[in-house]
């Protein structure tokens, strides 16, 4: 036997998907809404045709007691059949539609009436309030059933009430215009909901384009992933509205950019202040993977505009890229020297070696004493004058690798750094960075010469770096401390256009200022001015002990 299908059960509930609930949702209100207003406008309507029947009733009884001959015939005549008050008053109640018109003496004795046979009879109702004066409206029942009344007193010439003239619309005629009323309304509400629901179907079709049709666990299971992704990555994203506002930040670019949650809303000039990390996250600045500068990061940025006007930017974290690329660079170039150097050291080996076969023994101290003397010579020049070991290291370091490519690198006689730094990393990076870029422009060239002063003025440090190269156009000396921007190849690693930029901003981040102007006698010089970048230690003098040798030195 064939294994029984599995029934397939209905299963009754609100359905998944965000369109089909807005929807019903939507209708149910639209439905709701038109009943109530039709019960708001049915429940006043019955009292509404009541008091019109009512008033109606009590005009017509004002309209026969205004005649005066009703009057006069009801005082100087019998109630009858045939009588005059009889006749007019069945005259008038043909003519108003009226289903009775009744005139009554003061005991309440008919002299008309819709029935003959009631003619002379009392009335049903009592008249002690139309026979005291007073007009009356009202829904009642009397011998024809039940119908909205109206009550007048009737007055002869001499205004004296000889009567009382009741009028009656039959109830049932008020009640056949209400009904005959419902049909109307009812196709004016049907009119309301079917409008109603045409709106809720176009407005449910957008919310089914704008989320893609999804279900609201869905969306809601999406919301979360999203949140999980934002603040897991190790990306900066940063979004924004159509506007330029900032719509969200994840935990990376809080970090990055220095900015915390009071930040969206606002527009990147407003958040970040202006400068070129505004501009790339605004898009002023356009392309691939655009080089900026926020604070000491380098950071690369990707913005990808959006469907709704507005565009999500990435930021990436590459400040150790930079600085590894930079180590490299720096290596290559060690490894450079240290090749030439060897090359050169077994020339001077060589050399020594044929000395000594010679049996030039006193030449050949002499000539190792000027090989070792020239090292010395530099080392010591530089230790002199820049008591920080990491800055005197990179600066011996530099020159060596300057002599290996023809340039000359000297410290001026004007530098004096004691070793109290408050940040030695960072005017390491800022040495570095003017000095590659001087060795650089001057490399090629005749007579090269790169000059390296390094003083102090209170608490601050002023660096200046003078080159014999080509110099700096006017025009382009504010745009080179700008990120990404180079006239020189990228290299392998990376992108160019980061180190005067990075040095501004090292120079400002303190305080400080960073700028280029034309050297004595040609060139370039860049002075960066680093305020309180000296902490209140007492090295000074110490510092002073072997300047002072230094000075005996040269005046022995």
């Amino acid at each position: 036997m064939s294994p029984t299908p599995p029934v397939r059960r209905l299963r009754l509930g609100m359905p998944r998907r965000v369109f089909s609930q807005i929807l019903l949702m939507q209708l149910a209100i639209a439905a709701g809404v038109v009943v109530l207003a039709t019960g708001l406008f049915l429940a006043p309507l019955s009292d509404q045709l009541d008091d019109q029947a009512m008033r109606r009733a009590l005009a017509i009884a004002q309209t026969t007691a205004a005649v005066p001959q009703i009057a006069e015939d009801l005082q100087h005549t019998p109630p009858s059949v045939d009588g005059p008050v009889q006749q007019a008053a069945e005259r008038i109640r043909r003519a108003s539609g009226a289903e009775y018109v009744v005139v009554m003496d003061p005991r309440g004795t008919r002299w008309s009436h819709t029935e003959p046979q009631e003619v002379g009879g009392h009335v049903s109702t009592d008249p002690s309030e139309a026979l005291a004066g007073q007009d009356v409206m009202e829904i009642d029942n009397g011998t024809l059933g039940r119908s909205a009344r109206g009550k007048v007193p009737l007055r002869d010439s001499g205004d004296r009430i000889v009567g009382a003239v009741s009028v009656g619309i039959e109830y049932d005629s008020v009640r056949a215009r209400l009904i005959h009323a419902i049909p109307g309304l009812f196709a004016y509400a049907g009119g309301a909901l079917a409008v109603g629901a045409l709106a809720a179907w176009m407005i449910s079709r957008r919310v089914q384009r704008q989320t893609r049709d999804l279900a609201f666990s869905d969306i809601s299971a999406l919301l979360s992933e999203r949140e999980a992704m934002l603040h897991g990555i190790r990306e900066g994203v940063v979004a924004l509205d159509r506007a330029g506002h900032v719509r969200l930040l994840n935990d990376e670019a809080q970090r990055l950019l220095g900015i915390g949650d009071e930040a969206v809303g606002r527009s990147p000039d407003e958040a970040l202040g202006e400068g070129r990390t505004s501009d790339v996250l605004a898009g002023r600045v356009t392309g691939t993977d655009l080089i900026t500068v926020r604070g000491h990061r380098v950071l690369v940025v990707n913005r990808m505009p959006t469907d709704d006007g507005g565009a999500v930017a990435t930021l990436r974290d590459r400040t150790e890229l930079e600085q590894l690329g930079r180590e490299l660079d720096s290596t290559h170039g060690l490894i450079d020297a240290l090749r030439a150097q060897d090359h050169e050291h077994a020339n001077r080996m060589h050399t020594l070696l044929g000395l000594l076969e010679l049996e030039m023994y006193d030449d050949a101290v002499e000539f190792v004493g000027e090989v070792v003397g020239d090292h010395r010579a530099t080392a010591e020049q530089v230790t002199e004058k820049i008591g920080d070991p990491l800055l005197a290291a990179l600066l011996v370091g530099k020159a060596t690798v300057a002599a290996e490519r023809g340039v000359a690198l000297g410290i001026s006689d004007g530098t004096r750094l004691p070793d109290r730094l408050v940040d030695p990393r960072g005017l390491v990076t800022v040495v570095g960075n003017l000095v590659d870029n001087a060795l650089d422009a001057v490399a090629g060239t005749a007579h090269a010469r790169v000059e390296v002063e390094l003083r102090t003025e209170g608490r601050s440090a002023v660096l200046r770096v003078r080159d014999t190269g080509p110099g700096v156009p006017a025009e382009q000396r504010e745009l080179i401390f700008t990120e990404g921007w180079s006239t020189k190849k990228p290299p392998a690693h990376g992108k160019r256009g980061i180190g005067l930029s990075l040095v501004r901003r090292l120079a400002e981040r303190q305080g400080g200022s960073a700028s280029v102007s034309d050297a004595h006698g040609g060139g370039a010089e860049f002075t960066v001015v680093l305020p309180e970048a000296l902490t209140e230690a007492e090295l000074e003098p110490a510092l002073a002990a072997p300047a002072q040798s230094t000075a005996e030195k040269e005046t022995q």
